[in-house]
């Protein structure tokens, strides 16, 4: 059964998971640690609980979500598995970093691309690739059907839904995304957002006030 693991990461409190079966094999998911000790706890929670991360996954590809990138690759020698349509803000990681008045990092440049067809699979876990754009241009949310566990990224939150206003965003492109994959997902599904407190998806199909399954939503 998927067990998941979230740390609060970096000045803009994100949201990173580790994800492992009984296999002891994980997934490392938006790293998002940006300094030693981020870094160290990371690390620390891996080693106490004799895991080996296998996979190295991003939601997409905003600043926030890819701090801790090159660390994951260059410690477990894993390359990064994205979106091929995440790569035109990936590859402005730099400026996007001046923005913020964050120092200059490397991005890992051990790339896979992953679509609704992938077969991502760690231990015994098989994770379903569902293409969620709205908030990037390419958002992906990673579902496992036998535990109904859903990592959203930034698509969905506990009542509220990601920012649009970023390049790349549109509020449309994720209200679709959202009423038309997500919800359609069980009711019981937890949605481990990429910021905040976990949710379910049938609270947000009654609850969330930003996108609703009403017409006029």
């Amino acid at each position: 059964m998927l067990q998941i693991q979230r740390f609060v990461f970096n000045e803009f409190q994100e949201n990173t998971y580790i994800i492992w079966d009984e296999s002891l094999q994980c997934a490392i998911v938006d790293p998002g640690c940006s300094n030693a000790d981020e870094r160290n706890r990371l690390k620390s929670f891996i080693e106490d609980n004799n895991l080996t991360p296998t996979l190295l996954l991003n939601t997409h590809c905003h600043i926030d979500h890819i701090l801790g990138n090159e660390f994951v690759a260059n410690t477990y020698n894993l390359p990064l598995h994205l979106h091929q349509e995440e790569l035109t803000t990936y590859k402005e990681t730099d400026r996007w970093a001046a923005m913020f008045g964050l120092p200059k990092f490397e991005v890992p440049q051990n790339l896979v691309f992953i679509n609704v067809d992938t077969k991502l699979n760690f231990g015994n876990t098989h994770l379903e690739v569902l293409f969620t754009p709205g908030h990037s241009i390419a958002s992906l949310s990673f579902f496992d059907s036998n535990s109904l566990n859903l990592l959203s990224g930034d698509v969905l939150f506990k009542e509220s839904i990601g920012r649009t206003d970023l390049p790349g965003g549109n509020f449309e492109t994720l209200a679709k995304s959202i009423k038309e994959v997500l919800y359609t997902l069980p009711n019981e599904t937890k949605v481990f957002s990429g910021h905040g407190p976990t949710t379910s998806i049938g609270h947000e199909k009654a609850h969330n006030p930003y996108v609703s399954l009403t017409a006029n939503s």
